[in-house]
Order: structure tokens, then C-alpha cells, then sequence
């Protein structure tokens, strides 16, 4: 899922019937013979070469569901946090209990992750995504219903199971419907969606909780997921059949694709994925920028305003600027790279900013306003971490596009948890003021440099710049 915006100057659409994408039922040589017999490397096999598909109501109803998807998990995600409280009353269990289930969660989605990607590109949209909804919708049943925390963990497994593939198959189902033209555009629009609920979802949790409890809304979710898969099942899937068994033995019939061929295949693909340059230093400048983004918005912004003087009401609006700069940021940054047909200037820019905004943090004395905009400021150039999701899939053969994003994505799921926990142990035993806060925000600051320079060694790979 990585992206080239809607300005780029490659995309044959022509080749198809206006509105009506080619059957599932097509074979996919989605790859031109030239391409596939060549002996260059897998970064000149670059998915703009393919045919494009051009975008109607299918493409945009197979998208919005994907989306939808998205939103819907985040939302369960961000529930367990603020419902944490009144399950552990509840259901008279530890912090370390309630610690642990966290954790659950955080595993089984980091090691599933990273074959999210793999999975979509064997199998397609619909023989993944739509499991992925039965799971999470299961999952948030068996959290509304559960009264022990064996259920409570059994469900956080079920539910990292199915959310693996949501942020990653949105972006995916966005590639193959759109084409790889407009995959990072698509790919941003997800990333605004995602961002947005970032911002608001607390708003709406309050409201639900006002009528309810926190098993009547997981039970909730849980329903609309029903909602959910009744739609998916007929509509949700790919505009041609996926490379389900590429380099296998099999390629001529899909259809005998074996569970050993599937596995090998899967390991395969990210491994190959992994092995890229310009993927390792993109998924690892993104995980530095978006894990400072969640550490910043989930806990550390509206705490260090509060160290200085802010209060509380304003704090939380430095967490809200943070994502709503971020969805702004996401939905420009795609069309920006193809304006100046460049990728790499804008990662550069855009990292070398979010370093500057953080210094600000770190050095002026903040007030209200001030670390307000900050916050949006960072948020915003935040929004050039799609980049790496773009980057990847311009130097990865289109058969890879997912796997190439998983590896990005789950760089940023792991560092996040890691970037997160670093005030938390320096900040242990303080009383947490301002000065205290000047550790963890050089840390940060160090951080961020690395960020630049990985950013300064990646090589252009819009598809305008190259040969």
C-alpha cells in the first residue's frame, strides 16, 4: 500500500471501460511479461508500469467499507483504555491483570502484523478482510460478555487477530481499486479518517457511556459488526483475482493454492519485502515520526502542558490539535509529492519540522496558545510519515504492495510502544514538573535527528524522477 498521489503522469486508465472494472474472474498478470522476465532488481519492477484501474461506484463502496472497518476497530481499541477502570472494578481484577491484558493485545497484533500485508497480497481483500470483521466483531463480543480474565484475555487475542489487517487492508483495498497511481492519496484519505476518530473518539465515548455501560458497548459494537459483514461479504473484494501463488509451481491454477504453498509463500513475500533498502529506512524513519505521534498524543503532550501551567481543559486540547493536525497533514501530502514530483524533499521537510516543533516544546515557555499550535504544527508534518507507505510500494513489485506496507506499519506499531515508555521511566520517582520533563524531551529531540538524517538517505523514487 504505498502510494502515488492523483497527479502522477503514469496511469494508463484509459485501457478500461470508464467506471467498470475488469471482472474478478480476469486473470492477473498483473505484472507485464517484460517486467517479470527481467533480471534487474525488484526496485526497478515498479507497480506504475500495470495497467490502472479506473475508479467507480464498486471501487468507492469496496473503499468506504475498508474504511469503515478501520474506524470501527480503532474505536474498539481506544475502548479497552477508557473502559479499563470499570472492567477492573467490575471484575475485581489487578493492575497487573489489567497490564497484562493490554499486553495480550499489543502481542498477538505486533507478531500478526507483520503478515497482514502478506496475506493480502496472497489472497485478496475479501478472503482477509472479511474474516478480519467476523474476528474483531467476536472479539468485541466475547470482551462485552466476559466475566473472568481468562475470557477478558481470550478476547483481546481475538480482537488483535482481526485488527492486524484493517489499517493495512484499507490501504491496500485503496491500491488495487484506484490503482497504484492514486495509492498514496487513497492511502492518506484512510490515514485523515483514522486521525479524525483519533480526535473525537473520546467525545463519542462519553456520550455512549452516558447510556449505558461498558458491556453494553462493547455488545454494541459487537452488533454493528454484524452491520458491517452483511455488506462486506457480497461487495467487499478485489477488481481482478489477487496474486494468490505467485512464485510457486502453481501459477496457471490459483486455485490449488496448498496451505504449505500459502505459508512458504507468506514468509516469502516478507522476507524479500524486508530485504529492500528504501523499505528499512522509510518503516524505520516512520516508526520514529509516528511513534513520537502517539507518545505525544496519547499521553505525554496534555502532560507537559500541564507542567507548564496549562490547564487541564487546555492540555487536552494540545492531544486533539496533535490528531486533527495529523488528518490535515495526511491529506495533503500525497498531492504535494506529486506536485513537485518528489517524494523524498517532502520527507525531509516534513521530518525536519516535526524536529523543530519538538525543540519548540523543549526550549520556550509555553502557554495555551502557543503549545496548541505546537501541537498542530507537529500533527501536521506528522502527516508525512504516509510517506513511508508510498515509498515502500513505489520500490516494491505490485505483488508486494501489502507486504511492504505491514513491515512499515509494524515498525510503527512497535516503536510507538517503545517511544511511549520512555518519559514513563525517567520520569519515575519525580514529581513530574517542568524541569522534569527536559529529559524526556531531549530524548525525543535525539530521536527525531536520527529521523532526519534516515529521511535525508532515501533515495527519490516518484515515479516522474525515475528511469
Amino acid at each position: 500500500m504505498s502510494n502515488s498521489g492523483p497527479g502522477s503522469q503514469t496511469s494508463p486508465s484509459s485501457q478500461s471501460t470508464p467506471g467498470t472494472p475488469p471482472s474478478p474472474d480476469t486473470p492477473q498478470n498483473s505484472i507485464p511479461s517484460n517486467i517479470a522476465k527481467s533480471s534487474k532488481p525488484a526496485v526497478q519492477s515498479t507497480t506504475h508500469n500495470t495497467p490502472q484501474p479506473r475508479p467507480g461506484a464498486r471501487a468507492w463502496i469496496a473503499w468506504t467499507l475498508a474504511v469503515i472497518f478501520v474506524v470501527w476497530l480503532f474505536n474498539i481499541q481506544t475502548g479497552f483504555a477508557i473502559l479499563k477502570e470499570s472492567v477492573q472494578q467490575d471484575l475485581t481484577l489487578s493492575v497487573s491483570q489489567i497490564g497484562l491484558i493490554a499486553s495480550i493485545y499489543t502481542w498477538v497484533f505486533a507478531f500478526c502484523q507483520l503478515f497482514a500485508g502478506a496475506l493480502l497480497d496472497k489472497l485478496g481483500s475479501r478472503k482477509v478482510l472479511v474474516p478480519s470483521i467476523f474476528l474483531v466483531g467476536l472479539g468485541a463480543f466475547l470482551f462485552g460478555s466476559a466475566q473472568s480474565f481468562t475470557m477478558l484475555a481470550i478476547a483481546q487475542a481475538v480482537l488483535a487477530l482481526g485488527a492486524c489487517t484493517g489499517f493495512v487492508g484499507a490501504g491496500y483495498v485503496g491500491g488495487v481499486w484506484f490503482g497504484m497511481a492514486r495509492f498514496g492519496a487513497m492511502f492518506g484519505l484512510v490515514q485523515v479518517v483514522a486521525a479524525l476518530s483519533s480526535a473525537f473518539g473520546q467525545a463519542g465515548f462519553d456520550a455512549a457511556l452516558a447510556v449505558t455501560d461498558w458491556r453494553g458497548l462493547m455488545i454494541g459494537f459487537a452488533i454493528f459488526g454484524i452491520a458491517l459483514l452483511a455488506f462486506a461479504i457480497p461487495l467487499l473484494r478485489n477488481p481482478v483475482a489477487p496474486n494468490s501463488i505467485s512464485n510457486t509451481n502453481n501459477t496457471n491454477n490459483p486455485e490449488k493454492t496448498t496451505a504449505t504453498s500459502l505459508i512458504t509463500g507468506v514468509f516469502a513475500n516478507v522476507l524479500e519485502a524486508a530485504r529492500n533498502r528504501e523499505v528499512i529506512l522509510v518503516a524505520l524513519n516512520c516508526a520514529i515520526t509516528f511513534g513520537m505521534q502517539l507518545a505525544l498524543g496519547v499521553v505525554w503532550m496534555p502532560n507537559i502542558a500541564r507542567a507548564h501551567g496549562i490547564s487541564d481543559t487546555m492540555a487536552a486540547m494540545t492531544s486533539a490539535a496533535l490528531w486533527l493536525g495529523l488528518a490535515a497533514g495526511s491529506a495533503v501530502i500525497n498531492p504535494w509529492t506529486d506536485r513537485i514530483r518528489s517524494r523524498k524533499r517532502p520527507l525531509v521537510i516534513t521530518t525536519a519540522v516535526m524536529l523543530v516543533a519538538l525543540l519548540g516544546m523543549l526550549v520556550l515557555p509555553l502557554n495555551a496558545p502557543l503549545a496548541i499550535a505546537l501541537a498542530a504544527i507537529f500533527g501536521a508534518a506528522n502527516g508525512g510519515h504516509m510517506l513511508a507507505f508510498t515509498i515502500a510500494g513505489d520500490n516494491v513489485p505490485e505483488r508486494l504492495i501489502g507486504t511492504a506496507s505491514s513491515v512499515v506499519n509494524g515498525a510503527m506499531f512497535l516503536a510507538g510502544g517503545v517511544i511511549i515508555a520512555i518519559p514513563a521511566s525517567m520520569l519515575e520517582g519525580t514529581a513530574e514538573l517542568l524541569a522534569d520533563y527536559q529529559r524526556p524531551l531531549v530524548a525525543y529531540a535525539a530521536l527525531m535527528v536520527v529521523a532526519v538524517v534516515l529521511a535525508a538517505l532515501v533515495k527519490e523514487s516518484h515515479p516522474a524522477r525515475r528511469v
